[in-house]
């Protein structure tokens, strides 16, 4: 989840009833949805000893403060190990895997029932995910092509916070609404439900 540290484990196995040493060498970038890296985020080495038949776990951390203020609005992280098998020749293994971290920020509550020609409010709460305040929050709300821009409090570490969002339908039917949170540290954080419209 974006604003936590991430942890990963690498599971090495040796199939053979040979002793084998490895050499891992493991990276982390931030990276953009072409793939292309943005910033290199860790950097790592280490050494396994494999006994026949054997396997080992490797953990891995990738703390927030590492990554927070490279990553993109694609929140994606590339993450690769390069596995050497020592005295073999070179053979080597790449394990590659990319990270897409989800948000948990807004959470859009309906009323049960939504009637057309009847005002409607709405329960919008929005959160800051990360371990440090975050200022100049901006929501902006998009429903029957119109976009309101409402300025937000300060958010203290981990803090959630709730507006009220009213409105009046004007035909029956489906009506898609879509609210977006920026602030200073993070931008672009989106979230969207359809309302059903009844005819009155």
């Amino acid at each position: 989840v974006f604003g936590k540290d991430i942890n990963l484990i690498l599971v090495l196995s040796n199939l053979s009833s040979d002793r084998k040493s490895v050499r891992v060498d493991m990276s982390a970038s931030t990276i953009l949805y072409t793939r292309r890296a943005v910033a290199e985020i860790l950097k790592a080495a280490t050494s396994v000893e494999l006994g026949p038949k054997q396997g080992k776990h490797i953990r891995v951390k990738i703390p927030y403060t590492h990554y927070g203020k490279y990553l993109t609005t694609d929140k994606r992280i590339q993450v690769t190990a390069l596995c050497e098998v020592m005295r073999t020749h070179g053979l080597k293994l790449l394990v590659e895997k990319t990270i897409i971290l989800e948000d948990t920020n807004i959470i859009i509550k309906l009323p049960r029932r939504v009637v057309v020609n009847k005002a409607v409010s709405l329960e919008i709460s929005y959160a800051n995910p990360l371990p440090e305040p975050v200022s100049r929050c901006v929501l902006l709300v998009t429903l029957m092509n119109q976009q309101v821009k409402i300025n937000l409090a300060p958010l203290a570490p981990r803090e959630r916070s709730k507006i009220y969002f009213e409105f009046t339908p004007r035909r029956p039917g489906p009506l898609q609404l879509q609210v977006d949170f920026s602030c200073d540290k993070f931008s672009h954080v989106k979230g969207f439900v359809t309302i059903a419209v009844a005819p009155a």
